[in-house]
């Protein structure tokens, strides 16, 4: 079911299946809560599954020129007082997760589990902020091309061609979104903030999904942090890049299910 909460003045737009103990879905950049379709029909015989439109994405509407994680988390908050989620597993893709991280340091109490999707937790580095930046200006220019460009790069150079129709369903669905709304996110991820510390005094479980064949968030990125957690659980797709959701559907899903089936 279609639902949105009005969070400062502004619809967020979310959906809702299933019923039960609840798992919250957060899509990444370019992308909207309908990557998560598969996963909701698989996951919501067992489960409430959560899944969300951030901010300038999907139906949801664009607050601000610069959408901090923070803000971000702030309106997924939103979706959980609107549906009375006393707790919940917070997944997130990619800035998904940055948006996960946020919203673990504002309202740690309303998560029992964690799971970062081809994410992490650091701040950008230098060169990797000023990428954003030039990226803006690019998509100032011209929104479709960087959206053609940045797109396939996602995934595991060996699936580019198996994905040809889901690239371009997902390179369709991008060209929607307002180049406003794609340079806010941008500017929300470069001026993020470092929670490595935070991560490593959570209290609940953390999973990471990791692609070996990530070109955005390399693995050696990722795996310092996976020894943060005091509760840390990974697992290493070899033949993925950033898109495991679609790259491995059923073996990623399988263990999401299993890591809510061990801590919900």
């Amino acid at each position: 079911m279609e639902k949105y909460v009005i969070f400062q003045g502004k619809k967020i737009a979310y959906q809702v299946s299933g019923s039960g103990r609840s798992i919250v879905l957060l899509h990444g950049f370019l992308e909207d809560r309908s990557i998560w379709d598969q996963f909701s029909e698989t996951l919501s015989p067992h489960y409430q599954i959560v899944t969300v439109d951030l901010p300038g994405f999907g139906q949801s509407e664009n607050l601000s020129d610069v959408h901090t994680m923070a803000l971000m988390a702030e309106a997924v908050n939103e979706v959980l007082v609107a549906e009375d989620i006393k707790h919940c597993i917070l997944v997130g893709h990619s800035m998904g997760g940055y948006v996960a991280i946020e919203l673990a340091a504002k309202f740690s109490d309303k998560l029992s589990g964690l799971v970062f999707f081809h994410s992490h937790v650091a701040a950008d580095g230098d060169e990797a902020r000023i990428n954003r930046y030039r990226a803006i200006e690019i998509v100032k220019n011209n929104k479709k091309q960087f959206i053609s460009s940045f797109i396939p790069l996602l995934f595991a150079e060996k699936n580019i061609n198996r994905f040809a129709k889901e690239i371009a369903r997902l390179q369709q669905r991008s060209d929607a979104i307002s180049a406003e709304s794609v340079m806010a996110s941008l500017a929300g991820m470069a001026v993020r903030n470092d929670r490595q510390e935070l991560l490593g005094n959570l209290e609940i479980p953390v999973l990471f999904i990791i692609g070996k064949q990530d070109s955005r968030i390399p693995m050696d990125k990722i795996m310092p942090q996976v020894q943060l957690p005091r509760h840390s659980e990974a697992i290493i797709l070899s033949e993925v890049g950033h898109m495991g959701f679609l790259e491995e559907k059923e073996k990623t899903c399988t263990v999401l299910a299993n890591f809510a089936a061990r801590i919900l």
